[in-house]
């Protein structure tokens, strides 16, 4: 992006993001929310007395007003000296917006929209956590507090105005929409894990998190059991009473892996008759498959795998691709 003057007062963005730089690199620039602090106090003494520290898996960035001609160099040489370098290692791996240019880095940030995920909703909470910092150690105000509120307002509109967030793109956040999609809020909902993993107890995760209301963990080994419970602050119980626990459960999450299937056709059938047939979400991250693929068959039965699962993934990566176009005019309406 080509840098130029602009009157906000010598708005810089120094930093690495997933596009620029190697992940070693990202790694060793990383700097911890304990470090924060300390690597403000170093722009300080270099003469950058207004920044704003953006690090997360995806960037490591410096939001800064410093309108003189080696801003960037004394920039590049403090992060070089966090990560233990030289700055010309960092060469070629690091980007620097000045101006205008750095507005609209600064809004699309914001908005999510130079993530590795289009549209993930975290961001402008990172942002926000990088600005509570900054003013913490006195070092925002001015023109660089004018446009991080902007900022959070252009993702605001792109939030409101655009679908760009809608649709999800992770296996967790497909089968937690899905779960939505049948049964509203998961509050009044109860839940049952077959099994542990990883897979598994990320999806668990995500749907105590969207506020599933009731989680029993069910294990061949109760002391498996007990340990996932006490991860997940839920329920366990023993793999003894799966029929009955099936028949209470809303939404079943299938993650054992074992030779066969754990949950039978005639298992969920049974349960549904039990329930007076009140729908059942199945979610299958096993493999191979817990849950008998006959089950999708049984009316009020909706049984997902993760091949059905990465299908809704793609299509909600390709929607927010598409509303990307939509997000960027927003944002460059902005920045005008």
């Amino acid at each position: 992006m080509a840098e130029n003057s602009f009157p906000i007062g010598g708005l810089i963005v120094v930093g690495a993001n997933h596009r620029s730089s190697s992940l070693m690199l990202r790694d060793r620039l990383f700097v911890e929310d304990g470090d924060v602090p300390g690597f403000l106090e170093k722009l300080r003494r270099a003469g950058v007395d207004k920044a704003v520290v953006l690090s997360t898996c995806d960037r490591v960035e410096v939001q800064a007003v410093d309108d003189s001609a080696d801003a960037a160099a004394r920039i590049t040489l403090a992060l070089a000296e966090h990560a233990a370098m030289k700055p010309e290692d960092l060469e070629g791996q690091i980007y620097v917006h000045r101006g205008e240019g750095a507005v609209r880095h600064v809004f699309a940030v914001a908005a999510s929209l130079d993530s590795q995920v289009i549209g993930e909703t975290q961001v402008v909470g990172q942002v926000k956590a990088g600005h509570r910092l900054a003013r913490e150690a006195c070092m925002c105000g001015g023109a660089l507090e004018s446009v991080l509120q902007a900022a959070y307002g252009a993702a605001k509109r792109v939030r409101t105005e655009s679908a760009i967030g809608e649709r999800p793109v992770s296996i967790a956040s497909a089968a937690v929409q899905l779960a939505r999609d049948l049964h509203g809020d998961l509050d009044r909902c109860a839940g049952m894990m077959l099994g542990g993993g990883e897979m598994g107890e990320l999806v668990a995760e995500q749907l105590r998190a969207a506020g599933l209301g009731q989680l029993t963990v069910i294990h061949a080994k109760e002391s498996r059991a007990r340990a996932i419970a006490l991860k997940l602050d839920c329920h366990w119980a023993s793999l003894d009473t799966l029929a009955s626990d099936l028949a209470k459960a809303d939404i079943v999450l299938a993650a054992q892996g074992g030779r066969r299937h754990a949950v039978s056709a005639d298992m969920v059938r049974s349960a549904l008759a039990k329930r007076r047939h009140k729908p059942m979400f199945l979610i299958d991250a096993a493999i191979p498959g817990d849950i008998e693929p006959a089950v999708n068959r049984l009316e009020e039965a909706f049984l997902y795998d993760l091949g059905d699962l990465e299908q809704v993934v793609l299509a909600g990566r390709a929607t927010r691709e598409e509303e990307a176009q939509t997000a960027w005019r927003i944002v460059d309406e902005a920045v005008a």
